[in-house]
């Protein structure tokens, strides 16, 4: 039998922290979706469509990752994608509290389906979307921490102060 898994989250945007979950989630598993959360509520920096085209090309000599959308729960799309595991990436200590919670929600939720927590590599655990976005904003570099696509897509949109 093989084994599905699925990395959610909003990838806005996708960083090396993330990549590495993904490239090494690659080698466990048969199969890893990138579920991207289409969530109305935050305001993006990237819209869906280019968080989807980002990950597709980073991830487009990687036949073993999907890049797909999801909405509502996490547990009933990975269901619905006949997954048996949500993989979820660990930087922090202040990480776990939350991801411990989803995990155990998931759990009750539907018990068939297992979490596997991972963290990123050395370099990338104090990496976060949120964190990228405001040092490029501010005008820091962000080389090295995210793909050289998510660099080239975040000047293009000329959101670094001068």
């Amino acid at each position: 039998m093989s084994t599905l898994a699925v990395y959610p989250g909003s990838f806005d945007p996708l960083t090396n922290g993330h990549v590495d979950i993904i490239t090494r989630g690659a080698r466990m598993f048969d199969r890893i979706i990138v579920a991207i959360l289409v969530n109305a509520e935050k305001a993006p920096m990237f819209s869906m469509e280019e968080r989807v085209e980002i990950a597709r090309e980073v991830f487009k000599s990687e036949p073993k990752v999907v890049v797909d959308t999801f909405n509502g729960l996490l547990v009933d799309y990975v269901e619905r994608k006949n997954a048996q595991v949500i993989v979820r990436g660990l930087r922090a200590v202040s990480d776990f509290e939350f991801e411990f919670q989803m995990a155990l929600m998931n759990q009750r939720l539907k018990p068939q389906i297992e979490t596997v927590f991972m963290m990123p590599a050395e370099q990338y655990t104090y990496i976060s979307s949120r964190l990228i976005k405001e040092v490029f904003a501010l005008g820091g570099r962000v080389n090295g921490l995210v793909p050289e696509l998510v660099e080239q897509r975040l000047r293009e949109k000329g959101l670094a102060k001068k």
